[in-house]
C-alpha cells in the first residue's frame, strides 16, 4: 500500500487488491470494514467521503490492520466486534465468531416458545456452548419473559458473553455457568439449544486460516463430527419440561445422522431446517 495515497477511495482500492492477493474471500468488504473501524464511521459514510484525505496516523493504523488481515486473522478479531441478529457483540481470540446461519436456530427457538411468552412464568431455555453469548443474547433481547442458562466450558467465552449481556442490558435474564455440557447444570427447560462443535477432527487440519484462528475446542466434533450430538441427546431428556424441545445446529451433511441420533434416544424428530444455501443447518426434536 502506497502511503502517499491518502484518500478513502484509494486506500480501499489498494487494500482490497492486497487482500485479494493474500487469498481473502471478500477483500473489498474486509478493506471497507477495517477502514470504517479505524475512522469510527459506517461503511455508508465511507462511500459518501471517497475523496476525503486521511492523516498519517489514520493511514498507519489502517495499514497495521490490513497487514494482519493479510495474515488471515479474522476481521471480527481485528475489530473486536461482530453483528449477530442485529446485535453488536464483542468478540475476541479464544471465542467462536458467531455465524449468520446460527440466526436460523434463534428464529426456531422463538417460534417454539411464542405461545408461552408473556404468561406468568418465564420461559426457560438452556444454551449449551454459548461462546460469545450470541444465541442466549438474541433470545433474551427478544422478550423479557425469556430466561436463559448459558453454558460453556471456556472461562474466556463466558467472560465475553457476560460482558455482552451487560452491554445489551439483559444480564438479569441470563445465568452463566461454566460446565462441560450438562455437568454443572440443574433445573428443567422448555428448550435446550446448542451450536456444538461439529467439524470432524481430521478436517481441522485443512481449514482455511481464518477458521484455524478460532478455538479448536469450539470446532472439533470428534472423529466423525457427531460426538457432541450423542452426548447432548443422551442427557437432554432429564433436563426438559413436558413437552420439551431440542434445537441443534449441524454441519451441512449431518442432517440424517443427527436425526438418527435423536430418534434412537426416544426423541421425536420434527424437522430439519435448511440454511440460506439450501443445506441442512438446524435439526428440531420434541420430547414427550
Amino acid at each position: 500500500m502506497n502511503k502517499l495515497q491518502h484518500s478513502v477511495g484509494e486506500l480501499i482500492r489498494l487494500s482490497a487488491q492486497y487482500l485479494s492477493e493474500k487469498g481473502c474471500d471478500s477483500p473489498r468488504l474486509d478493506a471497507e470494514v477495517l477502514l470504517a473501524h479505524v475512522l469510527g464511521v459506517s461503511r455508508v459514510e465511507l462511500y459518501l467521503n471517497l475523496d476525503k484525505p486521511l492523516n498519517n496516523q489514520e493511514v498507519d493504523d489502517y495499514r497495521i490492520l490490513i497487514g494482519r488481515r493479510g495474515q488471515r486473522i479474522p476481521v471480527a478479531y481485528l475489530t473486536g466486534r461482530k453483528e449477530f441478529y442485529s446485535l453488536p457483540l464483542t468478540v475476541q481470540p479464544g471465542v467462536l465468531i458467531p455465524r449468520p446461519e446460527t440466526e436460523l436456530l434463534v428464529e426456531k427457538v422463538i417460534e417454539l416458545t411464542a405461545d408461552f411468552l408473556g404468561q406468568k412464568d418465564p420461559v426457560s431455555i438452556l444454551d449449551l456452548g454459548t461462546g460469545s453469548g450470541a444465541i442466549a443474547l438474541a433470545l433474551a433481547c427478544e422478550s423479557s419473559s425469556i430466561r436463559v442458562t448459558a453454558v460453556d466450558i471456556s472461562p474466556t467465552a463466558l467472560q465475553t458473553a457476560e460482558h455482552n449481556a451487560e452491554q445489551l442490558g439483559v444480564g438479569d435474564q441470563i445465568r452463566f455457568v461454566q460446565s462441560d455440557l450438562f455437568e454443572n447444570v440443574d433445573g428443567t427447560y422448555a428448550v435446550i439449544c446448542s451450536n456444538p462443535p461439529y467439524i470432524p477432527s481430521q478436517e481441522l487440519l485443512n481449514l482455511q486460516p481464518e477458521l484455524s484462528a478460532e478455538p479448536a475446542v469450539a470446532l472439533d466434533g470428534g472423529e466423525d463430527g457427531l460426538i457432541f450430538y450423542g452426548r447432548i441427546m443422551d442427557q437432554a431428556a432429564s433436563f426438559l419440561k413436558q413437552p420439551g424441545f431440542v434445537v441443534l445446529e449441524i454441519g451441512w451433511d449431518q442432517g440424517d445422522a443427527v436425526r438418527e441420533i435423536g430418534e434412537t434416544r426416544g426423541f421425536q424428530w420434527l424437522e430439519t431446517i435448511p440454511d440460506y444455501a439450501g443445506l441442512d443447518r438446524v435439526v428440531v426434536f420434541q420430547w414427550n
